[in-house]
């Protein structure tokens, strides 16, 4: 399904570009959130950081993942790429439901983490340490994704190939 109206796929393409550039910028304020409870031996900064990665997990990175994911799929088909007919395209909706089944699975942690951080005494608060692992590959998978979108590699899926041929073979036999 192709939409012709070019004003449909700008639309698209902004609300797209801002929640995947809100979903990179939410996970980079995690990071920094993560390595400061990591770092950091003041309990109040390990609190905080812990409530705070929670926060910025299920009420910015989560609805920023899933409106870039809507938007992305959306747009593709919007557009002459398909949304399998490429494989940059098919790449990218993996790795980005990937990257949200990741996060998805691993936000409950963290929220369990943050209420032993709201309730725990200071020296257990110290021990809690901090979350930079998941957050620095989540950085790298989406900065991997936007790379991937930027240039579009070539490469068609037969699927491509196939709708390719045919869409020749029609303007062929007009």
């Amino acid at each position: 399904m192709m939409v012709k109206a070019p004003r449909l796929r700008r639309v698209l393409l902004t609300v797209h570009i801002i929640c995947s550039v809100g979903w990179i910028g939410a996970v980079s304020s995690y990071l920094v959130l993560g390595a400061a409870a990591a770092a950091s031996a003041n309990v109040a900064t390990v609190r905080a950081a812990w409530i705070g990665m929670e926060l910025t997990g299920w009420f910015v990175i989560v609805p920023m993942a899933i409106l870039a994911l809507l938007s992305g799929v959306l747009l593709s088909a919007a557009t002459p790429c398909g949304l399998f007919r490429h494989y940059w395209v098919v790449t990218s909706l993996v790795l980005t439901a990937l990257s949200i089944g990741v996060v998805l699975l691993h936000l409950p942690t963290v929220s369990m983490t943050a209420e032993a951080a709201r309730t725990a005494d200071d020296e257990d608060v110290l021990h809690l340490g901090g979350d930079v692992v998941h957050p620095a590959l989540g950085i790298i998978a989406l900065v991997f994704i936007t790379v991937l979108n930027v240039h579009k590699p070539r490469g068609l899926t037969p699927y491509g190939a196939r709708m390719q041929a045919e869409t020749r073979s029609e303007s062929a036999g007009r």
